[in-house]
Parts: structure tokens; sequence; C-alpha cells
């Protein structure tokens, strides 16, 4: 039966707030969604964050979000992205002990994307990952898109002010399945008036299971 629990769990600056939902059934997969930026306002409640743990709900999975060090009740002060990787390395392993054997993915929106395309890329653990709104002329880079090799989903806004659509499609397009790319037409960075598209972008990649197609 569909839940939602509100928790702490242990990081490694101290305490990270953490909401978790579980679909109907036993979760087919495990998320953690990362939120956008800190010092800008980033939290785990920001709409798009909550519409991607609503899409990957819906498609059967058990979905984390939560806020990184010095956001909101979590401990610690904001590291410049560093740090925030660990924090969702240690929200990973809070997953793994709470569905063992249930795969994982890995996700965020804007500086929550750049965070978790950058840990998919070191840690095996994640099976699929996904970017939304990655922020290509603020913090984000061509290494960072290059790096994870899991099945990957870019959802980009045409008009986003950080990173147009068609800039992103010329660096995602070259690189090696299995990647896809969604470009919302008409869409800015947060996806105002587009968030019904956002979630069913990530609803749909994440019903056909793309982890299944990792390694």
């Amino acid at each position: 039966m569909a839940s939602s629990e509100t928790f702490d769990f242990v990081g490694p600056e101290g305490r990270l707030e953490a909401v978790l939902i579980t679909p109907d059934e036993p979760p087919v997969a495990a998320a953690v969604v990362c939120h956008a930026h800190p010092l800008h306002g980033g939290m785990m409640h920001f709409k798009a964050v909550f519409r991607a743990a609503k899409a990957l709900q819906g498609a059967g999975l058990a979905v984390l979000r939560f806020n990184f060090r010095g956001v909101g009740r979590s401990e610690g002060a904001h590291d410049d992205g560093i740090g925030e990787q660990d924090d969702a390395r240690a929200a990973l392993s809070e997953l793994q002990a709470r569905f063992p054997g249930v795969p994982l993915v890995l996700g965020g929106f804007s500086f929550g994307s750049v965070v978790a395309l950058r840990v998919a890329a070191r840690d095996a653990r994640v099976r699929a990952v996904f970017a939304l709104g990655f922020p290509l002329t603020s913090g984000g880079d061509d290494a960072t898109l290059q790096a994870p090799s899991q099945p990957r989903l870019f959802v980009q806004g045409e008009l986003d002010q950080f990173g147009a659509g068609e800039a992103l499609r010329a660096i995602v397009e070259p690189l090696p399945p299995p990647r896809e790319l969604v470009v919302v037409p008409g869409a800015n960075h947060f996806f105002d008036g587009q968030l019904d598209a956002l979630q069913a972008a990530l609803a749909d990649w994440a019903e056909r299971r793309p982890w299944e197609r990792a390694g």
C-alpha cells in the first residue's frame, strides 16, 4: 500500500532530513532524487523534485527525497557540490538498507542533477540515472554529462536559461547508448507551466525499467 514517511537518516555531517514515498505494490526499484542549489533556495519540496518523485512512485518505485547538508533540518554546511555527493551516497545507502536487493536509481533537478551524474559515474550501485534541467552554464559541464555509463535520461526545457534544449542535445546525442533526451517545448529551467510534461517524461522512462538494461 502506498505510503509517505518523513524521517531523518545519518549523513556524513550528521542528520539529513528526508521523505520516503512507496508504491502500492512491492517496489520494482528504489530511487533518490536530489534537489536544486541550496544557496538559491533549493530544497526537497521544490515542485520539480516533488513531481519527479511522484512520477517514479507511479512507475512502481520507492522514492527518497532529502535535504542536502545545511538545508532545512539537515546538519552541516554547503560544500560546493563536493560534500553533497557524499550526502547522495548516504541516501543511496539508506535505500539499500531499507530495500535490500532492489535496483537503485539516482537523479536530480538542476544542481541535484550535477550531483547525481557525478555520483553515478563512480558508484556501481546506481543502475540508472536521470538529469532534469541540467545547468550547463551554471555549475554543470560536458565532462559531467559524459561520465556516467548507466542508462541515462535527460529532460531539458527548450528555453532553459542555464542550458537551452538544443545546446544540451548537441552534447547528449553523440554519447553512447543507452541514453535518452526529452526537450520540453517552451519550457524554462523550472518547467513553469510544463511540470506535467516533465513528470510524464520521467514516468515513461521509469515504466520501461531502464535499470534492467544496465550492466
